[in-house]
């Protein structure tokens, strides 16, 4: 593990850092093994999406906050800036001038997710940045006394704090599930803030009141793992054998995707995060209304309740054969009341879909940009 870290802009960061890969030395890889089922659930409102995707492999860490290499290869750089809460981590490419575009991965995925589809866009002249979110990868908390929250406001107020300390006054917005999520968040809470957004599986906000409404059995096994989840037994499961966990996530939410082990283990590398099973537990509890957020970010969920309408240019992205919980197009489309169009992507595209279908994902972005 012997990789160097460069910080250039505190002590802090110097110290945070080489406690991160001690971590990672010292971490004991957990097995789970198990099968599950999916199925598919109703409702924009209902929807919580399940996955977020690519393989990781971290790349060396530097304090810079831009970047024109544009990559090719099978791992990123990472850059760490601190931001609101956080020291985030984050990968940086294209020009430095360029129209910014924000790529969101979700859970239990990672920014490798948009390892193809970033030099896609930043050889068409866009700065691409990619943040492991809190609880993945390099991202940290600048205070240890913070509390773990994994609410969906707090992590979209991440991203606009990131964008508040890479000096970004605007950009395109794309992602999957928790990165859809967060996308879909800004858009409505920062429209300023958002010029154009591409959201997979559509529309996703939702509240901790509708999380409550009972679904038909066949659809409440779809939510199997946030039961599980809400349990102490399925919180140290989690723990355990999180790496056993994420992957059978992968295979039942990408039943098509054939990837390799290779693939999965540079992006379980982010899981090692000393903070990603108590921000991914609390998300998962707190949609439930199991588990309190903090009172700061309840005017922000008072308003994402009501499931306001986004009105930025948008475009909605379905795989073909996307095997985790998600609504169906017609039942989201109301929602989008700027320039909107979906698109389903055939060839057994799953949940991971900028992973699984880069081109389509790019396009998709380059095409909402114009609008």
């Amino acid at each position: 593990m012997g990789k160097r870290f460069l910080v250039k802009e505190t002590i802090f960061h110097w110290k945070l850092n080489i406690k991160y890969m001690l971590q990672k030395h010292n971490y004991d890889r957990r097995r789970f093994l198990g099968t599950a089922a999916i199925a598919m659930a109703a409702g924009p409102i209902l929807m919580i999406g399940m996955a977020d995707a690519l393989p990781v492999k971290t790349g060396p860490l530097t304090s810079s906050k831009s970047s024109t290499k544009i990559h090719s290869s099978s791992s990123l750089d990472i850059k760490q800036i601190n931001a609101g809460l956080l020291n985030i981590g984050y990968a940086d490419l294209g020009p430095a001038d360029g129209k910014v575009v924000i790529l969101l991965h979700g859970w239990p995925y990672d920014i490798y997710s948009f390892l193809e589809v970033a030099p896609l866009l930043a050889t068409k002249g866009y700065r691409v940045i990619i943040p492991y979110l809190r609880g993945f990868g390099t991202t940290r908390f600048l205070s240890a006394k913070t509390f773990r929250n994994g609410q969906p406001s707090a992590i979209a107020l991440d991203i606009i704090a990131l964008m508040d300390a890479l000096n970004i006054d605007k950009a395109i917005f794309a992602g999957f599930d928790w990165g859809a999520r967060t996308a879909n968040i800004i858009a409505v809470l920062w429209p300023e803030r958002c010029s154009a957004l591409v959201s997979v599986s559509g529309y996703l906000i939702g509240s901790q009141a509708a999380g409550k409404i009972p679904l038909p059995p066949s659809a409440e096994l779809q939510w199997w793992y946030q039961f599980y989840f809400a349990t102490e037994r399925g919180k140290a499961g989690y723990d355990k054998y999180r790496n056993e966990f994420n992957k059978l996530i992968w295979k039942l939410a990408s039943p098509k995707w054939d990837f390799d082990d290779a693939t999965f283990e540079r992006s379980a590398a982010a899981f090692d995060n000393p903070d990603h099973v108590a921000i991914v537990i609390h998300n998962y509890r707190w949609r439930q209304g199991l588990e309190n957020g903090e009172s700061k970010y309840d005017d922000a969920e008072a308003r994402l309740a009501k499931g306001p309408v986004i009105t930025v240019p948008a475009i909605t992205l379905e795989g073909d054969a996307n095997g985790a919980p998600h609504p169906q197009p017609n039942a989201y489309a109301a929602k989008f009341t700027g320039k909107y169009a979906n698109k389903i992507i055939d060839g057994g595209i799953g949940h991971n879909l900028p992973q699984e279908a880069p081109q389509a994902f790019a396009d998709a972005v380059i095409e909402v940009a114009r609008a």
